[in-house]
Parts: C-alpha cells; sequence; structure tokens
C-alpha cells in the first residue's frame, strides 16, 4: 500500500491541466503503480475520489469509489471506477446544487452541478467506456474531472457565504443538506 500526499489549495500544481494519457501507456507499470497509489491514497483518507492531479501528477487519471463511505453517508455507492482520460458531456440543463467538499481544500462550499452526463473514458485496462451517469454520481464525475483542468470546487462557488470547514458543516449545516441530497437521490435514484 502507497498513500501518497494530497496536495493542498494553493499548490500551483492543483491548477496545471493535466496531459492525456497516450492509450499505448495504459498498461505501463508507470501508469499502473500511479492507478494504485490513488486508489490507496484515496481510501486512506476516505475520499469519494481522487485525481492525479491531487498527488503531483499531471496526468488526465482519476479514481472514484463510494462504498458506505463515513466522510459522505448520503452518496449512494460507486464502485471502484478508474478513468483515463474521462471526458463529460452534459445531457441537459437539469441541475442541483449540492454542498461539496474536497481533500485537496478544508472548506465545503454550494455548487451547481448537472444531474445527467454522458462520460467516456479508458479504464484502467484500456477498455474504452461510454455511460450515462446521474446525480450525486454524477456529481462526483465532475468534481474529478474538473481537477483534472485545474478547476477547483471553489471556483465553481458563486455564493460565498456557503463557504465553512467541514467542522462547521457537522455542528451547523449537515442535517439539513443530508435532508435535501437524501430526497433528490430517492428522487433520482443515484
Amino acid at each position: 500500500m502507497t498513500v501518497r500526499a494530497v496536495l493542498s489549495i494553493g499548490h500551483p500544481v492543483l491548477r496545471v491541466v493535466a496531459d492525456e494519457v497516450a492509450p499505448d501507456d495504459v498498461m505501463s507499470e508507470p501508469i499502473q503503480a500511479l492507478i494504485d497509489d490513488l486508489i490507496d491514497t484515496m481510501r486512506n483518507a476516505n475520499g469519494a475520489g481522487l485525481a492525479a492531479i491531487q498527488i503531483g501528477a499531471t496526468v488526465r487519471i482519476a479514481v472514484m469509489e463510494v462504498e458506505d463511505n463515513p466522510r459522505y453517508p448520503y452518496k449512494p455507492n460507486i464502485p471502484l471506477t478508474v478513468a483515463i482520460n474521462p471526458v463529460i458531456e452534459p445531457l441537459d440543463d437539469e441541475v442541483v446544487e449540492i454542498n461539496e467538499g474536497c481533500l485537496s481544500v478544508p472548506l465545503r462550499g454550494n455548487v451547481q452541478r448537472n444531474v445527467n452526463i454522458r462520460v467516456r473514458y479508458l479504464d484502467r485496462d484500456g477498455v474504452a467506456h461510454d455511460e450515462v451517469k446521474r446525480g450525486l454520481t454524477a456529481a462526483t464525475w465532475q468534481h474529478e474531472c474538473d481537477h483534472l483542468d485545474g478547476v477547483l470546487f471553489v471556483d465553481r462557488v458563486t455564493d460565498t457565504s456557503t463557504l465553512t470547514t467541514w467542522e462547521s458543516f457537522e455542528a451547523f449545516h449537515r442535517d439539513a443538506f443530508v435532508e435535501r441530497i437524501t430526497a433528490f437521490v430517492e428522487r433520482v435514484g443515484s
């Protein structure tokens, strides 16, 4: 198990647009080792996802997984997913306001995310995927793909009065958010 340091907001690498991984390089030892490090680091931090840029690797790779995550108990489960060179396409104009957090930012805040998206990516075996994602799962994809473009969720917060520390979120805002977002998840199914 290799757990790497997660870069924090202010580190210049978090603002870099990541480079695509050449399809011929997907099965290479360095890329496969990086994927393993991403998974180990995400799981160690109880994250829902982690982009390579967050551990200082400027390549277009993100991992996602939610399985009864104590940090995000309201999120539907996402099986372990490795997304190489992901591309997102919104399918409509429906959006939802989500109070997001990030392993690289010690704050939470409200952002608008598309509810229905199409994702295209290669998995760790180089197999191409073309899938539709909805709800909070779609939001997780958008959050991680933003990282690959040098964008942090705080860049998308339009009402800065929603910014809060994790501690204050837990004490003052969590219950109302969980109630609202649980109703949303029940409505859209993911």
